[in-house]
């Protein structure tokens, strides 16, 4: 990341690690704390310029390309925040030059923002002062465990992003559900529509108006016992949930749609089953990326990546199982 001076004009040559971005975006990334609305304002004013150049908010930048950028304020971060944002190694599940696939936890956000102020992507940026370039190449929520991939150089990141346009790689979920799946529910092909609740919280539901969304779901075990029934639930249903779409929320909303909400869920699940499964232990989500089958974005070798469920949800089963 280069050094700008707040103060002066900067002139940053563009290093082939970040050639073929927006400029926009690029100047997005490293004029932190600078509102967007403010860098499209200095880009269409021509204070922004590439090789002595006007030029304009889409335009890709290349290596060797000089940008000049003009004085500007920029929000700097304070000796106290950097010392909040504490460096995390994950646990690794592939890595080599260009990708690396980390098992995250629940509980930890994939990137600082709503109200979170550092994620997985800024610990590892913390950990690993001496990378060039992290960048997360897709999301997981919050509460939800597993597979999240980080690309080290930005030619993986461009592929991977085509690739995820394209049905690829194959995502595969392990999720518990409040209920009774019907095995024939098997391809949910339901629209899902994003907008804003009454917290100002990002919520997603089913509606013709929405964007498709497509999972294939398959039943994977379904417990009844006396242990379910000793916290006044009738069923739990354990699913495989493998997603031919990405959209928010995805899996959480389909699941929810055929009432059979996931554990834990309290964004879309039953509250009432919550607080019972908290009392077998429950404490999360049961919502885990499980697996990743992808072709490597550089080398084209295929790559099985699997992550085990956490092992406080691997007691649960097993208590399940023998109850």
């Amino acid at each position: 990341m280069p050094t700008i001076s707040k103060d002066l004009v900067n002139h940053i040559t563009i290093q082939p690690h970040d050639a073929g971005q927006r400029l926009d975006n690029y100047l997005i990334k490293i004029l932190k704390g600078v509102p967007k609305s403010h860098i499209h304002r200095i880009i269409r004013g021509g204070e922004v310029r590439i090789n002595k150049g006007r030029t304009k908010a889409d335009a890709r930048i290349e290596a060797g390309d000089v940008i000049r950028i003009p004085p500007i304020r920029i929000a700097e971060k304070s000796a106290i925040t950097q010392k909040i944002i504490p460096a995390r190694n994950f646990e690794i599940v592939f890595e080599d030059d260009a990708l690396l696939v980390v098992n995250k936890p629940s509980g930890v956000a994939v990137h600082g923002g709503s109200g979170v102020s550092f994620g997985v992507i800024e610990q590892l940026r913390q950990a690993r002062p001496d990378a060039k370039y992290l960048e997360l190449v897709h999301r997981l929520d919050k509460d939800t465990s597993g597979l999240l991939m980080v690309a080290k150089k930005r030619s993986a990141l461009v592929k991977l992003h085509e690739m995820l346009r394209n049905d690829h790689p194959k995502k595969v979920y392990l999720a518990l559900g409040v209920g009774i799946w019907q095995r024939a529910n098997r391809h949910i092909k339901l629209p899902l529509f994003k907008y804003t609740g009454a917290a100002g919280e990002k919520m997603v539901r089913v509606d013709e108006n929405g964007q498709s969304a497509h999972t294939i779901f398959q039943v994977l075990d379904t417990f009844s016992g006396s242990l379910t029934h000793s916290v006044g639930i009738s069923a739990l249903s354990l699913v495989q949930a493998t997603l031919k779409t990405g959209r928010t929320h995805q899996i959480r909303v389909h699941m929810q749609s055929q009432n059979c909400p996931i554990a834990g869920d309290e964004r879309y699940g039953d509250y009432q089953a919550n607080k019972r499964l908290q009392k077998l232990g429950l404490k999360r989500m049961f919502l885990h990326a499980h697996i990743l089958e992808l072709d490597h974005p550089i080398t084209g070798e295929r790559l099985y990546l699997k992550a085990e469920l956490p092992q406080d949800l691997q007691i649960l089963l097993a208590n399940l199982k023998v109850a």
